[in-house]
């Protein structure tokens, strides 16, 4: 093994001294292969892109298929259909964008969102049981997850019960667009301390039944205070108003917390008060009315 290590050090050494030679030649580096970028014949898809996401919002999106970019590589996931690309982004600009800029303005919007998606077909499983079908990065770039799957009431075999999997896109989105909101102007503690005592690493051993008996909209957001902002916004604005008080309806029996349903109810019922007064307070959106908007695009795509 130690002469191994040896015969190695001294070709590295080789290398090394040969490689400082100034009188050494690099050859023709004009045409290196792989250096040059992604390239290919632009298709109808990247027009649509173009002409619908880059020129209006200066948002782009990688579908060609590269693991790196998702940055799961090392976990099985699988491209998106092309097929599927101009669907999902043009649902996520009707269901995201623009009930934003109908609520804001456009200016507003494109200071605030990503400027990136990157798409992949399947979700990725985690070791612990959990499966990732979104990522954020730096407030500039969003992997979705999951294009594969995705139906809307326009395509063939389409039944309602279909919707579960497919809002799992659009919650996606909103969730990380309010993380950055968060990250901007900071989220009030008094919206910590509703439910302080109960995050926990250990969120995957719960579901979201008993989560809800101890006031956390979804077992996820019970694993710290931002992630449960980010599911409560979200869920609120894609489920709307009906959604919420059908939640709040199937409560029943005590959590594991000790939290009565009725207590449990209070405390998501005091949660969404606070996100209310921050947009208004912080941002000067009227909340109910961008909930109103998003949930109606909702309905669209679906029903």
């Amino acid at each position: 093994m130690k002469i191994l290590k040896i015969a190695v050090y001294s070709v590295a050494l080789v290398l090394f001294f040969s490689s400082c030679r100034k009188d050494d030649a690099i050859g023709n580096v004009d045409n290196i292969p792989g250096l040059g970028g992604d390239v290919w014949t632009p298709s109808a898809i990247d027009k649509w892109i173009y002409d619908s996401l880059v020129v209006p919002y200066n948002i782009d999106v990688k579908y060609k298929w590269n693991q790196f970019s998702v940055n799961q590589i090392e976990k099985n996931v699988v491209p998106p259909n092309e097929s599927q690309v101009v669907p999902v982004m043009d649902a996520v600009r009707r269901i995201w964008a623009k009930p934003y800029i109908q609520e804001t303005s456009l200016t507003f919007f494109n200071k605030y969102t990503p400027k990136y998606f990157v798409l992949a077909g399947s979700s990725a499983a985690n070791p612990d049981g959990s499966a990732t079908v979104g990522v954020a990065g730096g407030g500039r770039q969003i992997s979705l997850f999951q294009l594969n799957y995705y139906k809307n009431k326009t395509y063939p075999g389409y039944v309602p019960a279909d919707t579960t999997l497919q809002k799992d896109l659009f919650l996606t989105v909103h969730h990380e667009f309010s993380h950055i909101f968060d990250q901007t102007k900071r989220r009030p503690s008094s919206f910590d301390a509703v439910t302080s005592g109960g995050y926990s690493s250990d969120w995957i051993n719960t579901d979201d039944v008993e989560a809800r008996k101890n006031g956390f909209i979804t077992a996820y957001a019970s694993s710290a205070a931002g992630e449960d902002f980010a599911e409560m916004i979200s869920f609120l604005l894609v489920y709307g108003d009906p959604g919420w008080k059908k939640l709040l309806a199937g409560i029943s029996g005590t959590g594991s917390s000790g939290l009565t349903a009725a207590n449990a109810r209070i405390k998501l019922n005091t949660k969404a008060d606070e996100i209310r007064k921050y947009f208004a307070d912080s941002w000067g959106i009227d909340f109910n009315s961008l909930q109103t908007r998003v949930r109606a695009a909702v309905a669209n795509e679906f029903y």
